[in-house]
């Protein structure tokens, strides 16, 4: 008697980073057979608990092109020190002609801020927090990597290291 062979059910993982598409536009190549069309993805990843990740490719169709910024941002991301749902300090920051400027906010208020810094914010999981967009650049990619940069700069005092360093010395 034949008996059907038993193949193992295959879960599939839950995702453990939510995605978000930033951007995406059509960018062309003029080459002397004629011009060669292509997709440019933005997209950002987080985990709404303090890790977050900005990813930038190219592909010869948009689902290519998604797929790559995806691996990208996976690999390109970053630990944000949270402090009672915000930032812990003030922080300004540049990339290229984009300029941002990040503000801690008290709890219950919100995130107050647009675009590209609201997406980046939301999936890093900071919930109260206030920004300006103070370039004069409306270019998504430009203002997402000033972001980075200026999440980059947050830093939050270790007071167990500064209580531990001090009596080492002494």
């Amino acid at each position: 008697m034949f008996r059907p062979i038993q193949r193992p059910k295959f879960k599939k993982e839950k995702e453990e980073f939510e995605s978000n598409l930033l951007d995406l536009t059509r960018v062309t190549r003029v080459t002397a057979g004629g011009k060669q069309l292509r997709f440019r993805a933005v997209m950002v990843i987080g985990d709404k608990a303090g890790r977050v990740g900005v990813g930038v490719a190219k592909g010869k169709d948009v689902a290519q092109a998604v797929e790559k910024a995806t691996r990208v941002a996976k690999k390109n991301i970053i630990e944000v020190p949270i402090f009672a749902e915000t930032i812990p300090h003030q922080v300004e920051s540049k990339f290229g002609p984009a300029r941002v400027l990040l503000r801690p906010q008290r709890k219950g208020r919100g995130l107050v801020a647009g675009g590209v810094v609201r997406v980046i914010c939301n999936l890093a999981g900071i919930k109260n927090i206030s920004s300006k967009l103070l370039s004069r650049t409306r270019n998504k990619l430009n203002n997402a990597r000033a972001t980075m940069i200026a999440l980059k700069k947050l830093k939050i005092k270790d007071e167990k290291h500064a209580t531990t360093s001090t009596k080492t010395n002494s």
